[in-house]
């Protein structure tokens, strides 16, 4: 273990802490007379001229020394973390070669968790209107209709104004002053609050995930049920037997797919709300989630992937939904992938896990190939047994207008649908306006100044945006490179433009666009709740619209460019594809009309898009399964990629290169590259890329280790190591 920089009287006995930084062990401290401390305590020790909150990991007594140690300054009086997600760190630190401290640090992103708690003024709609109506302080009106005391940073910050807006609006009485408590107690969920009526084929689902719960014991099984078959009313079951027996329950979904309606469902089926835990939860929120499950008090959390790293008091059951989901791969910072991590945690703390998935992942199904999974599969759809009916449309032989990308066959079934009444949607995966933005006069188009990508055009919000970056400026009025105006065009569609085009055949449609650049927070609510309700009949939308919601009124299904992704060089691509393609044709057909999905193909003969049409997913991914196999691809292998990047070119490739030559000798693992990434630079770092595959059977944890576990890049240059990458 390691000393702190400074020195006080030499203790009996000492803690080893492990700190929320970037440290690969924990740190030796004096624990004064008087102080009890076991592991798992937080507490609070010096580091420099700093003070940081730590995790006590061993207390031992002082071996003979004469070196002084600096002492733990105080211990918080909070449950301590458990063992298991003690272990749970160390496991994640050694398989994705990331110092203990990094991942601490996912744990302790809630330092108000450590203070005490205070009351807190808050603000909610008053009574008297503004004396002075201005756009600022209606978009504050509006938000606080919504009937939720807000603090005034919250307030202001969701209204785009300064405090002192919120606060003049009080003044005059626009806005009521209210004292918030503490902190909210969790109210005690009921299991048998209003549990679903079940088919035949649903309660013997249910009493096979129940029967996982109630034997207390590791173990993992896969969901597998068509798009509507009622998976979620299934593993609310298995939820309300892990209540039964005290425990908490940890539902994981994508981010993207934590929406109000879900939530709501959740809160009806169990009586109370339950604890939530993503980007976008208020301070005091976060503080509230991360204190109930710390205490046990918060029995059900529904949350994103970061959620798994909450430190649970008394876990009993983890539901990964959407378990094929790449979105809970984490690329920056700390990579891992929770679905993984999730199976991890439930075998270290012996209670179960459930994935689900209409579109189960290939690394899934081959665990259950291999007997490491069970298995319980919905054939059916919830009260209506027929699939949407899927066809292709030969966009080689379809009739387009110049410049347009809806076929005509695909438009008279969208005329059909609108005048019977019924919603139709429109698919297509690439946000904004147009793709890439390219001079007539002199070829020049338009990219980001900090990466090797083109500017997406975004032309609701008037702005040129990059997408891996963020980087965001005006539409230019004239070529940056040659200066000629007029001849900037746009080039490619996206969803923006889909939509322009959709209006001129159909103008008298009640539009909606679902897309994460247009439609977030509040409007997002709005959308799918106007859309939900069918006040909408024609919807364009990105993947947000794949992310399980229910749309009763939806019938028809076009999908715009479904060969967007069949070409690339990703392993995954077209697994991908699949489960994006029959997630989106899935949200047809689910309320009382059966629905139909319209594909626009240049490639119908292709394996998937013949797969798609038939409905013979297994008979595809078989396929699929026998082409990673022989490449010795994941599932079937192992593979981790290292990211070498830095400010300048010459940098990062000198330093790739070199790290390139220091491989290990061995027969059972093989490095590819270096090579220019793909993306070759972000944020203004140019990035360069190895590739090491190897064997299942092999430890390439150890390789890792053996080859770069000493290396130690100078000055702008980064070394990243991705286990298992998904990019």
């Amino acid at each position: 273990m390691s000393i702190p920089d400074a020195m006080s009287v030499r203790s009996a006995i000492v803690a080893e802490v492990l700190l929320p930084l970037a440290l690969a062990q924990a740190y030796t401290y004096g624990v004064p007379e008087g102080l009890a401390l076991a592991p798992g305590d937080y507490v609070e020790v010096p580091l420099g001229p700093r003070s940081y909150i730590g995790v006590v990991w061993e207390v031992r007594p002082a071996t003979p020394t004469n070196m002084k140690l600096r002492d733990v300054t105080q211990r918080f009086d909070m449950v301590a973390m458990p063992e298991a997600h003690r272990t749970f760190i160390e496991w994640l630190s050694n398989y994705y070669l990331e110092p203990m401290g990094n991942v601490l640090r996912m744990v302790l992103r809630v330092p108000s968790a450590f203070e005490p708690p205070r009351e807190q003024v808050a603000y909610r709609i008053g009574d008297a209107p503004p004396k002075r109506m201005t756009p600022q302080r209606q978009r504050v009106l509006e938000i606080a209709r919504d009937g939720f005391a807000m603090q005034a940073r919250e307030l202001a910050n969701a209204a785009g104004v300064g405090t002192s807006v919120i606060k003049a609006m009080a003044k005059d009485g626009a806005l009521q002053e209210v004292s918030l408590p503490a902190l909210r107690p969790f109210a005690e969920p009921d299991p048998d609050a209003e549990p679903y009526d079940l088919t035949p084929d649903q309660i013997i689902a249910a009493d096979a995930l129940r029967a996982a719960v109630a034997a207390q014991k590791h173990s993992v099984t896969l969901l597998d049920g068509v798009t509507g078959s009622g998976k979620t009313e299934v593993y609310f079951e298995a939820m309300a037997e892990a209540l039964r027996r005290g425990k908490q329950v940890l539902l994981l979904l994508p981010e993207i797919a934590l929406t109000a309606p879900f939530l709501a469902r959740v809160e009806r089926r169990f009586g109370v709300e339950p604890a939530g835990w993503h980007s976008d939860l208020r301070p005091r929120e976060r503080e509230r989630t991360w204190r109930g499950v710390a205490d046990g008090s918060a029995k059900i959390v529904v949350g994103a992937r970061s959620a798994l790293f909450l430190p649970w008091a008394n876990p009993g059951l983890i539901i990964v939904d959407e378990e094929h989901e790449s979105a809970y791969k984490q690329d920056d910072g700390v990579t891992y992938h929770a679905r993984d991590m999730a199976v991890l945690y439930g075998n270290l703390a012996h209670f179960p896990v459930i994935l689900s998935s209409a579109t189960p992942s290939l690394e899934s199904l081959v665990n259950v190939d291999r007997g490491r999974y069970a298995s319980v599969k919905l054939r059916d759809r919830h009260g209506r047994p027929e699939l949407p009916e899927v066809k292709l449309i030969d966009m080689r032989t379809a009739a387009v207008e110049m410049g347009a990308w809806l076929s005509a066959p695909l438009l008279e079934q969208v005329k059909a649908t609108l005048e019977s009444g019924d919603q139709a949607l429109l698919f297509l995966n690439r946000r904004g306006y147009a793709p890439l933005t390219l001079c007539r006069a002199c070829g020049h188009h338009l990219d980001c100044p900090n990466c090797a990508a083109s500017m997406v055009e975004h032309r609701f919000r008037r702005l040129m945006q990059c997408h891996h970056c963020g980087h965001q400026e005006p539409v230019p009025q004239a070529c940056p490179k040659c200066g000629t105006e007029g001849k900037l065009v746009p080039v490619g569609p996206g969803v923006e433009r889909l939509a322009e085009e959709a209006m001129k055949h159909f103008p008298e449609a009640r539009l909606a666009i679902l897309s994460s650049d247009i439609t977030r927070g509040q409007l997002l609510k709005d959308v799918l709740r106007d859309v939900a309700d069918g006040v909408c009949n024609l919807v364009i939308g990105t993947q947000l619209v794949a992310k399980g919601h229910h749309f009763p009124f939806l019938t028809c299904v076009g999908v715009v460019d479904a060969d967007l992704a069949l070409e690339s060089s990703d392993p995954r691509a077209g697994e991908r594809t699949w489960a994006l393609l029959a997630q989106v044709a899935g949200r047809a057909g689910r309320g009382e009309k059966p629905g139909r999905a319209y594909v626009q193909t240049h490639s119908p003969e292709h394996a998937l898009m013949r797969a798609l049409k038939s409905g013979e997913r297994d008979s595809y991914l078989e396929q699929e399964k026998l082409l990673r196999q022989s490449a010795g691809l994941p599932p079937y292998g192992r593979l981790a990629a290292l990211i070498i990047s830095a400010d300048d070119a010459q940098s990062a490739e000198r330093f790739a290169r070199q790290l390139g030559k220091t491989v290990p000798p061995t027969d059972d693992v093989q490095v590819l590259g270096p090579a220019i990434a793909p993306i070759s630079v972000i944020r203004g770092r140019h990035r360069w890329r190895l590739l090491v595959k190897a064997a299942r059977s092999v430890d390439i944890q150890a390789f890792l280790k053996l080859w770069i576990g000493e290396v130690k890049p100078k000055g702008s240059l980064s070394l990243q190591v991705d286990v298992d990458p998904y990019n």
